[in-house]
């Protein structure tokens, strides 16, 4: 008894000192009826209704949640983030503030406690909303809308960590807590409740049809032979099913290519054969080709030339020797010494901050050295470089990169109906998002199968097909996991057999995959841009239905 009067009176005491702390900005108070009605609660709303026409009537109690559903909360405070985080930690300055805290989200499904996530400092509210003045703000859980959302990757985040299990068949209440957080130190300081609210959510498993399940007939003209390969064909009618109820999500194609054969060619949501898909950085790969054409055609002596061979680098900012030194091979093998880091949002060189400006190349050559990164020594995911690579080959291709790729890449292997992006030079962007075909994909995948052979025809050096496809740095914080030449390499484990995997990879899920063990090359493309589940369920496509299909 005395221990729990004890607590009280030290929570009472905190809440006191909390309540004394003056607020650090003036906010915009309490703004309406509605508002004043509400403080402290999390509301549920069907799509983004305007806050001057959001009524009472409009709180969800009950939702059907479905794959293109439209779920938003509305969260009504008495304060804004920032003077709550003021209250952990009134000492720190405003600005420190906002880098050190943000607000906490913890989820409960019928009671049970399933996950919390603390948001990144760097997630804001939305257009007029502010972390120092808002006490009102509004986030979409999930969206058809095409909205882009860190409060969206969190419900999915929730959804891997135990929701998804939790959100079984049937009738289930959601509840959501949030609390603002500071971290400190490495040590983090959780305020009290700003605010909470429940739902029920409805949840039904799409009925599926015997068309939805059924493998889908290869139709003529492929452009490939095709496989008489005997497979299991339930476990790809249980992929389908797993597709079409929206367990594996956003997929668009998966098409196997077994023994130099078509074997099958599915398409989802909408795709179809003809479809150009966007596989992002998938598209890098494409990059490593050239350059090893371009070798062999002599328009680049070899990948260990060094960028001040192309470039004047003194004429660009944050010039040093060490930047002289830069080869081929680093930007190839993300393991230069730039300070840039796609994985790291305040990396200077983050492919981010490198899109809004008028030129990319410029923008990369302008970049610091990184005084911890040694030219080849540690990988580290960086987009600008890719851009330079293919700025270099447009340079010193007589008549550019563009027409040269179509020449003694594309119509070697019969590919006509692609799209390329461009940079601000108009200069093909060999960092992504080269649109093609899953069928043509394929191809580019089966050519590396084939050890640089087409046809009979040798269309990339057999030397730069294994300098491209061999361990040329471990990829950092991933256990047995490397780099090629803008190729990355993992093995996947099924029946106790690892099988080694050289890959193209591009942001949503999209993976070209060549099996060094087996006779296959699969292509799976997918939507699932920025969302959590994208690689992985590219590993469960192969590993929990292509492979028992063809080895059991």
């Amino acid at each position: 008894m005395k221990n729990i009067f004890l607590l009280i009176l030290i929570n009472l005491a905190n809440f006191i000192a909390s309540a004394q702390i003056p607020d650090l900005y003036k906010t915009d108070g309490i703004v309406g009826e509605l508002h004043r009605s509400n403080i402290g609660r999390v509301t549920f709303m069907n799509e983004n209704i305007p806050l001057n026409e959001y009524q009472s009537s409009d709180f969800l109690k009950s939702f059907e949640l479905t794959h293109n559903s439209d779920l938003n909360i509305r969260v009504f405070m008495d304060n804004s983030v920032a003077n709550y985080l003021h209250r952990l930690a009134p000492h720190l300055s405003a600005e420190e503030l906002l880098k050190a805290g943000n607000l906490q989200f913890t989820f409960y499904v019928d009671n049970k406690f399933i996950y919390q996530e603390n948001i990144d400092q760097g997630c804001n509210f939305g257009s007029g909303g502010s972390k120092n003045t808002s006490t009102i703000f509004r986030v979409p859980l999930t969206s058809s809308k095409g909205e882009d959302w860190w409060a969206m990757y969190m419900w999915e985040r929730f959804k891997l960590n135990g929701g998804e299990k939790a959100l079984t068949d049937g009738n289930h209440q959601l509840k959501i807590e949030i609390r603002p957080y500071i971290k400190i130190d490495e040590t983090i300081k959780v305020g009290s409740l700003i605010a909470d609210g429940q739902i029920k959510l409805i949840i039904k498993t799409p009925k599926l049809t015997a068309e939805d399940i059924r493998i889908q007939p290869i139709q003529p003209n492929s452009g490939w032979v095709i496989s008489n390969f005997q497979f299991d064909k339930k476990k790809i009618e249980m992929l389908n099913a797993a597709i079409a109820s929206y367990s594996l999500k956003d997929i668009t194609s998966v098409v196997v290519i077994h023994d130099g054969k078509l074997m099958l060619e599915e398409y989802f949501n909408g795709a179809k054969r003809s479809t150009l898909h966007d596989t992002r950085s998938a598209g890098k790969s494409f990059t490593s080709t050239l350059m090893g054409i371009a070798i062999k055609d002599g328009y680049i002596k070899n990948e260990y030339q060094t960028l001040n061979t192309f470039y004047n680098l003194k004429q660009f900012a944050n010039y040093e020797a060490k930047k002289d030194s830069v080869r081929i091979k680093d930007l190839l093998s993300m393991s230069s010494a730039f300070n840039g880091s796609d994985a790291n949002s305040d990396s200077p060189g983050n492919e981010e901050n490198m899109y809004p400006t008028n030129n990319w190349v410029k923008f990369t050559l302008d970049l610091p050295m990184d005084k911890a990164k040694t030219n080849g020594g540690k990988w580290d995911y960086f987009t600008a470089g890719v851009v330079v690579l293919g700025d270099l080959l447009n340079k010193n291709i007589p008549e550019g990169l563009e027409k040269y790729a179509d020449e003694k890449l594309f119509k070697p292997l019969n590919i006509t109906n692609y799209q390329w992006q461009y940079t601000p030079q108009k200069v093909v962007n060999t960092a992504g998002s080269l649109q093609m075909t899953s069928l043509d994909y394929a191809k580019y995948a089966q050519l590396y199968k084939n050890n640089g052979v087409w046809n009979g025809k040798q269309i990339i050096p057999s030397e730069w097909v294994q300098k491209t496809l061999t361990h040329q740095i471990q990829i950092q914080e991933r256990d047995n996991q490397f780099y090629g030449y803008l190729f990355w390499n993992k093995s996947l484990l099924f029946n106790g057999v690892n099988h080694e995997i050289y890959y193209c990879a591009g942001n949503g899920g999209n993976e070209f995959l060549i099996f060094k063990d087996l006779p296959l090359v699969i292509i799976i493309t997918s939507k699932a841009f920025n969302k959590p589940y994208g690689h992985p369920q590219a590993d469960k496509i192969i590993v929990d239905y292509l492979l028992p299909a063809i080895l059991n």
